[in-house]
């Protein structure tokens, strides 16, 4: 089957044409129906500028994305995406943040509701349509964040860093939660994250991104079987491609003071 998502030799830069901040190099890859991919590399390396282009937010600066064959020039309702904060609006429950996007797309308010309903109980926030922002924890309201994309029925899931914030505890549940939904809406996924473990746990493939400009420096498949198990987390196949993984990523430069 021809890949769902494409990207062939992507540049992207930032600023004055004369003395640009490149922030991706060269970035090519192609992606399958149903994959889940996350993009691992240190701070800087233009993961969130990978997604935002792939979102249709930004253009290249050369080089082609392509959906289905078709290049990408802006913001599509087939490709939806999470940021790492959930962006809800503070005067809306959560049932009509959820049902925002369908409200702009001009479905009835009981038309609306009733798919809302349907994606609160998907994400496990049932008995909370009526509560606020504020009334929820930062791990329901992530959640609320991806019901919210979910509603538009995207083929192509983003998710920068929607974790990041959570504690440890919330965000092993939460990774749970997200491969759950993952299996029952057969999505096609890609995911920021900064934590190598949870890329190689969720992860079909993991891409490693290097200082900027970010460049590929590797693809590297998950050979893990699924579902993915907490027993797994302990196993040395997982152990091994963590450590793969982890040898990829460019450590950080620590400027020395100068004596």
């Amino acid at each position: 089957m021809p890949p769902l998502l494409s990207l062939d030799h992507v540049f992207k830069s930032f600023g004055d044409p004369a003395d640009p901040l490149h922030a991706l190099k060269d970035i090519s890859f192609q992606m399958r129906r149903g994959e889940f991919l996350c993009v691992v590399g240190p701070s800087g390396s233009g993961k969130s500028t990978l997604l935002r282009l792939i979102a249709g937010l930004l253009q290249p600066t050369s080089g082609v994305i392509a959906l289905d064959g078709d290049p990408i020039s802006g913001p599509s309702p087939r490709v939806g995406i999470v940021f790492q904060t959930s962006n809800l609006m503070p005067w809306r429950t959560v049932l009509d943040n959820i049902a925002l996007p369908l409200e702009l797309r001009g479905e009835s308010k009981a038309r609306r509701h009733q798919i809302a309903r349907e994606y609160i109980a998907l994400v496990a926030l049932d008995g909370f349509e009526g509560h606020y922002p504020h009334q929820l924890s930062g791990g329901m309201q992530q959640r609320a964040a991806i019901a919210r994309t979910l509603v538009q029925n995207p083929e192509l899931l983003l998710l920068d860093e929607p974790f990041g914030a959570l504690d440890a505890l919330t965000r092993e549940y939460l990774d749970q939660e997200l491969l759950r939904i993952w299996r029952l809406k057969e999505m096609t996924v890609i995911m920021v994250t900064h934590a190598i473990n949870e890329a190689v746990w969720l992860a079909d493939r993991v891409l490693a991104l290097s200082q900027r400009p970010g460049v590929l420096k590797a693809d590297i498949p998950i050979t893990l079987p699924r579902p993915r198990t907490e027993a797994m987390l302990t196993h040395p196949d997982y152990l091994t491609l963590v450590k793969t993984v982890r040898n990829h990523i460019d450590r950080p430069v620590i400027q020395k003071p100068t004596p």
